[in-house]
């Protein structure tokens, strides 16, 4: 696609071919989801476990529309300060005392000190003030709390801000936003009706080996099919942190590190730490490795070889 190509002209089959071209293995749900979230400039609320790839959708889509990623990292106690701007107080006060000297009136003296040379942007007053249109990733926004959440809302109802110093502040340029949730609480339904929505849930096994494949290309074929059967049974377990693609190719390039070939109880038992992040899961996983070896077809394959 030509860089900053009109976004009203993207096709399905653009969006397919966009994310192909960036690496992200998809299906048709996620392509008809960001293209119709960018033809009718709706907000797009992705929801599912964590380590699904998520947050990935979003830095792909910024690649490819080759536009800039602005980030909202959201958490608990999270207020509009910190997501809008904030004032350098800082320089405020050194250019005051600079400028103590000259014959300047208090209401000069202000109009200096609240201009855009001493305003901290905070994301989404940089999405709003963008010169193009941006991808603004608004993560975990469940991690905030239910205040932030309405203030949200009225940012991405209105997409204006006003700052008292300097007046209302109207986007230009409406950003394509992206939310993410692992869902920890519930969102209100309101911020629901206000986005399009999609679920993204641990892939398949044949889509799994797909993901490996892309992005670790030198892993040996046969421990790439292990490690993605061995991922299918782990997640069946009821696990309090179940491991996501994320971890998949955390263990493939670790174990390729390793010169690794095949899987088996010894090196599984190593390297475990790589997958489960919970002690009470690891003890539970140790317990049930045999039994998750037999499911996966490991120990039968090698008496084969």
């Amino acid at each position: 696609m030509e860089a900053h190509k009109n976004l009203n002209n993207v096709t399905l089959a653009d969006i397919r071919s966009l994310l192909l071209e960036q690496g992200y293995i998809t299906d048709e749900s996620v392509s008809m989801s960001l293209f119709l979230s960018l033809q009718l400039n709706k907000p797009l609320l992705v929801e599912g476990p964590a380590g699904v790839g998520k947050t990935e959708i979003a830095k792909v889509m910024a690649r490819a529309l080759q536009t800039d990623l602005i980030r909202l990292q959201c958490y608990e106690g999270l207020d509009a300060t910190h997501a809008l701007y904030e004032w350098n107080y800082q320089r405020q006060l050194l250019h005051l005392k600079m400028v103590e000297r000259e014959q300047q009136s208090v209401d000069e003296k202000e109009q200096t000190i609240f201009s855009d040379q001493f305003l901290m942007k905070r994301p989404l007053l940089q999405a709003i003030t963008h010169s193009r249109k941006p991808v603004l990733l608004i993560d975990e926004v469940d991690r905030s709390d239910e205040e932030f959440e309405s203030f949200l809302l009225e940012v991405l109802s209105e997409w204006q801000i006003t700052i008292p110093e300097i007046g209302t502040i109207t986007a230009t340029h409406i950003p394509q936003v992206i939310l993410t949730g692992n869902r920890t609480r519930e969102l209100s339904e309101a911020l629901r009706r206000r986005c399009l929505y999609l679920y993204i849930d641990y892939p398949d096994f044949e889509k799994e080996w797909l993901i490996v494949r892309q992005k670790v290309p030198q892993i040996d074929a046969r421990l790439g099919e292990q490690i993605c059967r061995f991922m299918q049974q782990l997640r069946q377990m009821k696990l309090e942190k179940t491991p996501g693609v994320a971890e998949t190719l955390d263990w493939a390039m670790a174990l390729t590190a390793l010169h690794i070939d095949h899987l088996d109880k010894a090196i599984i038992e190593q390297t475990l730490g790589v997958l489960i992040k919970d002690w009470h899961d690891t003890r539970q996983v140790q317990m049930s490795l045999s039994e998750l070896l037999e499911k996966t077809g490991v120990y039968s394959k090698l008496d084969n070889l």
